[in-house]
Protein backbone atom coordinates (compact mmCIF):
# COMPACT_ATOMS: atom_id res chain seq x y z
CA UNK A 1 0.00 0.00 0.00
CA UNK A 2 1.58 3.98 -0.99
CA UNK A 3 0.39 6.30 1.80
CA UNK A 4 0.01 9.10 0.23
CA UNK A 5 2.17 12.17 1.44
CA UNK A 6 1.15 15.87 2.78
CA UNK A 7 3.27 17.65 0.72
CA UNK A 8 1.48 16.01 -2.32
CA UNK A 9 -1.66 17.08 -0.79
CA UNK A 10 -0.49 20.57 -0.16
CA UNK A 11 -0.99 22.07 -3.42
CA UNK A 12 -4.16 20.72 -4.76
CA UNK A 13 -6.09 22.15 -1.70
CA UNK A 14 -8.35 24.91 -2.39
CA UNK A 15 -10.39 27.47 -0.96
CA UNK A 16 -14.58 27.14 -2.41
CA UNK A 17 -16.99 29.10 -0.16
CA UNK A 18 -14.43 29.86 2.53
CA UNK A 19 -13.68 26.06 3.20
CA UNK A 20 -10.49 24.30 2.22
CA UNK A 21 -11.17 21.41 -0.42
CA UNK A 22 -9.50 19.58 -2.79
CA UNK A 23 -11.31 18.84 -6.38
CA UNK A 24 -12.82 15.53 -7.26
CA UNK A 25 -10.03 14.82 -10.49
CA UNK A 26 -7.22 15.50 -7.79
CA UNK A 27 -8.70 13.53 -5.29
CA UNK A 28 -8.64 10.51 -8.09
CA UNK A 29 -5.08 11.37 -9.43
CA UNK A 30 -4.06 11.03 -5.66
CA UNK A 31 -6.11 7.66 -5.30
CA UNK A 32 -4.96 6.58 -8.42
CA UNK A 33 -8.26 5.97 -9.99
CA UNK A 34 -10.35 7.89 -12.65
CA UNK A 35 -12.15 10.76 -11.71
CA UNK A 36 -15.68 8.61 -12.56
CA UNK A 37 -14.68 6.25 -9.95
CA UNK A 38 -14.97 9.17 -6.76
CA UNK A 39 -18.20 10.51 -8.31
CA UNK A 40 -19.85 7.18 -7.93
CA UNK A 41 -18.52 6.29 -5.20
CA UNK A 42 -20.10 9.07 -3.74
CA UNK A 43 -23.45 8.76 -6.31
CA UNK A 44 -23.85 5.21 -4.55
CA UNK A 45 -23.47 6.39 -0.86
CA UNK A 46 -25.24 9.71 -0.65
CA UNK A 47 -26.19 9.08 2.71
CA UNK A 48 -22.66 8.96 3.74
CA UNK A 49 -22.51 12.86 2.49
CA UNK A 50 -24.55 15.32 3.87
CA UNK A 51 -24.34 18.28 3.59
CA UNK A 52 -20.59 20.05 4.44
CA UNK A 53 -18.77 17.01 3.58
CA UNK A 54 -19.08 17.45 -0.16
CA UNK A 55 -19.55 21.00 -2.41
CA UNK A 56 -20.65 20.97 -5.89
CA UNK A 57 -19.29 23.72 -7.61
CA UNK A 58 -21.49 26.44 -9.51
CA UNK A 59 -20.38 27.68 -12.85
CA UNK A 60 -19.23 30.65 -11.28
CA UNK A 61 -17.07 29.25 -9.05
CA UNK A 62 -15.51 26.48 -11.76
CA UNK A 63 -14.63 29.09 -13.91
CA UNK A 64 -11.46 31.08 -12.10
CA UNK A 65 -10.57 27.61 -10.69
CA UNK A 66 -10.38 26.18 -14.27
CA UNK A 67 -8.17 29.27 -15.37
CA UNK A 68 -5.43 27.94 -13.44
CA UNK A 69 -4.91 25.04 -14.78
CA UNK A 70 -3.92 23.73 -18.28
CA UNK A 71 -6.73 23.90 -20.90
CA UNK A 72 -8.82 21.27 -22.38
CA UNK A 73 -7.65 19.80 -25.65
CA UNK A 74 -8.69 22.60 -28.39
CA UNK A 75 -10.91 19.85 -30.08
CA UNK A 76 -13.01 19.01 -27.21
CA UNK A 77 -12.22 16.38 -24.25
CA UNK A 78 -11.42 17.74 -20.66
CA UNK A 79 -14.73 17.92 -17.75
CA UNK A 80 -18.09 17.84 -19.10
CA UNK A 81 -19.75 18.16 -15.61
CA UNK A 82 -18.95 20.84 -13.21
CA UNK A 83 -16.95 18.84 -10.20
CA UNK A 84 -17.29 18.33 -7.09
CA UNK A 85 -14.99 19.24 -3.85
CA UNK A 86 -14.25 17.20 -1.06
CA UNK A 87 -14.09 18.64 2.38
CA UNK A 88 -11.88 17.32 5.22
CA UNK A 89 -15.02 15.53 6.59
CA UNK A 90 -15.54 14.34 2.91
CA UNK A 91 -12.25 12.76 2.61
CA UNK A 92 -12.38 11.18 5.70
CA UNK A 93 -15.94 9.57 4.55
CA UNK A 94 -14.23 9.00 1.23
CA UNK A 95 -11.86 6.97 2.34
CA UNK A 96 -13.81 4.63 4.48
CA UNK A 97 -15.81 3.84 1.40
CA UNK A 98 -13.17 3.95 -2.12
CA UNK A 99 -10.69 0.91 -2.35
CA UNK A 100 -7.78 1.68 -3.75
CA UNK A 101 -4.19 0.91 -3.72
CA UNK A 102 -3.47 4.23 -2.44
CA UNK A 103 -4.21 4.88 1.44
CA UNK A 104 -5.70 8.53 1.56
CA UNK A 105 -6.93 8.64 4.61
CA UNK A 106 -3.40 8.32 6.41
CA UNK A 107 -2.59 11.89 4.67
CA UNK A 108 -4.64 14.01 7.82
CA UNK A 109 -2.38 13.71 10.03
Amino acid sequence: MNIIKYENVLDKVIEIRGQKVILDSDVAALYGVETKRINEAVSRNPEKFPQGYLIELTQDEWLPVKSQFATSPPLGGGKVKLPAAFTEKGLYMLATILKSKQDFYNYIA
